[in-house]
């Protein structure tokens, strides 16, 4: 079993910066590659951005530039850093692992709301 906790969070205004961070705990050992997900009410749940153990790391377009994820593997966490903020980036954001396991349960995620 592996346990997953999201923070960081919060309000910010359009053009500003979030750092999210995702502690995972339990059975690490099996995890390869993690993620950052984000759905939006009403919306489909997508990938944002996937890192692995190794340091490889890969962007849906719409964040491309702007959002950069990392794995610190001594601390079991993963990072999100989002820069450049939009309206559209708005939604609750989960880390899990790349693709989502039917064994690790989803974590509460951590609401991002940007607005002026």
């Amino acid at each position: 079993q592996v346990q997953l906790v999201e923070s960081g969070g919060g309000l910010v205004q359009p053009g500003g910066s979030l750092r999210l961070s995702c502690a995972a705990s339990g059975s690490i050992f099996s995890i390869n590659g993690m993620g950052w997900y984000r759905q939006a009410p009403g919306k489909e749940r997508e990938l944002v951005a996937a890192v692995t153990r190794g340091g490889r790391t890969t962007y849906t377009g719409s964040v491309k530039g702007r959002f950069t994820i990392s794995g610190d593997n001594a601390k079991n966490t993963v990072y999100l850093q989002m820069n450049s903020l939009k309206p559209d980036d708005t939604a609750a954001y989960y880390c899990n692992t790349v693709p989502p396991r039917v064994g690790t349960p989803w974590g509460q995620g951590t609401q991002v709301t940007v607005s002026s």
